[in-house]
């Protein structure tokens, strides 16, 4: 960090999927950009999603058309723009007679989806011809059904394949270091950072007259709110994931959980199925890992039940948990689902804020908060919103161990141009699956080779996704993605035994069931103590 230049035009302050998304288009306008981010990129809640680029259907019933209409146009155009990595997913929406939305107003919504996507993409169903897309779902009471179409990703791939594509371009970008102070000059104006690098405790002094605080939960911390009454409210949504053998579905499905009238739904996601998602204020640490609660874990299994009544669906069947929290601006007197997700910019003598939004909509995140900066960039340059989000697909080269179109086209979406050489400097041995996942050992290796990788969690809960689709965090594979690492990653004997234990504690404090739910595993103990030097360390 020490060699790091000294004088940037914009500094990008969050390395999730906002911060991600302004520095690739940064970097695309030409500007000396940098992005740093306190923890891993996509450490928060752009890893912990529901893995959905969706055009929010429950937003038209709360009268938000201009959220669901950004919403729809950005998923169809990254369908085309992120093909490998945004990929479409059908959808089944039940309609029961005495429960949740009827047809007629199912259809008008999704009317209007179709009308702004400019393609129609759904169709009724009468209760036999449903069941035979479900055939697990609850039946009493089913008059019909709607099949539609959105898309889903791996939000943390998607995170940090922006940030690699603008690094390929010339920008910088930094992990596990955070900003100290936002420095001015005597007439207010932003003249640079502090920034600090977590681990070797190095300062350095940066000049700059643009800050783009795009930190999520945590942006009141460097800017508050200049809105009366109405400051950010971190909700926490939380989702269980299951092996597809215990619910078996091959699209997604969406229905009214029985206690409030939620939308939940069961998502077909890498080999697994993901169930989600809660609602509700988060009120621990936001320094601490979030993790799903019991009452959540009850509440989820409440809503598997009533859509499949004969699965007898339990926690011990899950494989891991998510939790992740939603940054929103509210004047906290409405329940949590009421919450609107519209973003917001402020602007303050060059520190620009934006936080709240969603996933699916981060390019225009993006291209709002550089036009909140341009006054204080160093040049008239304006974000091009017509240019694609990535680099235009390839087609695979020739190689001595070619992969299906497929996979390569799955591979390309995951890494880029990094597909190349993935697949270059693979063994056929590498080029197979780790069991019961559709992840390449090969991945494993490519990402810790190139991928700024500093932990064994930034490995395999955010660049390849071991730790939630395999048992206890993928723990029986651990010695071979030790050896296999080994050579790249530069640890000794001591760093990859610390590492180890470090990744199991986080696993089962962040991922693992809780209380009641869990299974026999060992105290968390050393979890709490290893948090509790980090956090003593951020503020020393």
């Amino acid at each position: 960090m020490m060699n790091l230049d000294s004088n940037w035009d914009v500094v990008i302050i969050g390395g999730g999927i906002t911060g991600a998304g302004i520095f690739r288009e940064a970097v695309r306008m030409g500007l000396k950009s940098l992005l740093l981010e306190q923890q891993d990129f996509a450490w928060g809640t752009s890893s912990r999603s529901s893995k959905l680029v969706h055009g929010g259907l429950r937003y038209l019933k709360e009268g938000r058309f201009f959220l669901t209409r950004d919403a729809v146009r950005e998923r169809e155009r990254l369908l085309v723009e992120g093909r490998g990595l945004v990929t479409p997913i059908g959808f089944l929406v039940p309609v029961y007679k005495d429960r949740g939305p009827g047809r007629w107003a199912l259809e008008a919504g999704l009317s209007i989806y179709d009308l702004i996507a400019k393609r129609r993409q759904h169709a009724y169903m009468n209760a036999d011809a449903f069941v035979t897309e479900a055939s697990n779902i609850d039946r009493k009471g089913l008059v019909g059904g709607f099949h539609f179409f959105d898309a889903q990703v791996d939000d943390a791939r998607l995170v940090i394949r922006l940030i690699l594509e603008g690094m390929a371009d010339g920008g910088t970008a930094l992990n596990y270091t955070r900003v100290a102070a936002v420095g001015r000059n005597k007439d207010g104006r932003v003249n640079g950072v502090t920034i600090e690098e977590v681990h070797a405790h190095q300062t350095l002094s940066l000049s700059t007259q643009a800050v783009i605080n795009a930190t999520g939960c945590w942006a009141e911390r460097l800017h508050p709110s200049p809105e009366k009454n109405r400051h950010l409210r971190p909700l926490r949504g939380s989702h269980l994931i299951f092996p597809a053998r215990v619910i078996p579905v091959n699209q997604a499905i969406s229905t009214i959980h029985p206690t409030d009238g939620r939308a939940v739904f069961v998502v077909p996601w890498e080999g697994a199925v993901i169930a989600g998602t809660t609602d509700l204020d988060h009120r621990d640490s936001l320094s601490l890992e979030p993790r799903i609660t019991e009452d959540e874990v009850a509440y989820l299994l409440d809503g598997l039940h009533a859509l499949f009544p004969a699965l007898d669906v339990s926690a011990k069947d899950c494989i891991a948990a998510i939790a992740g929290v939603r940054p929103v601006l509210s004047d906290g007197k409405c329940d949590p689902s009421e919450v609107s997700r519209e973003h917001v910019v402020w602007a303050d003598n060059g520190l620009v804020t934006i936080t709240g939004g969603k996933l699916t909509t981060f390019r225009k995140l993006a291209f709002d908060a550089l036009k909140a900066a341009k006054p204080f960039l160093p040049a008239a340059v304006t974000p091009d919103e017509e240019a694609p989000a990535f680099l235009p697909f390839k087609k695979q080269p020739a190689s001595p161990t070619p992969v299906s179109d497929s996979l390569w086209e799955t591979l390309y979406g995951r890494y880029g141009n990094g597909a190349e050489n993935l697949i270059k400097n693979s063994s056929p041995a590498g080029l197979t699956r780790v069991p019961g996942t559709r992840i390449l050992w090969a991945e494993i290796l490519h990402a810790a080779a190139n991928e700024k990788v500093h932990h064994l969690s930034d490995l395999l809960l955010r660049r390849v996704r071991l730790g939630l689709l395999t048992a206890e965090g993928g723990r029986d594979y651990l010695n071979r993605v030790r050896h296999l690492c080994a050579p790249v990653l530069g640890w000794d004997a001591a760093r990859w035994r610390k590492e180890i234990s470090n990744y199991k504690d986080t696993w089962r404090f962040a991922h693992g069931m809780p209380g009641k739910y869990a299974n026999s595993r060992k105290t968390l103990k050393s979890f709490f103590f290893n948090m509790g030097k980090r956090l003593r360390r951020h503020v020393a």
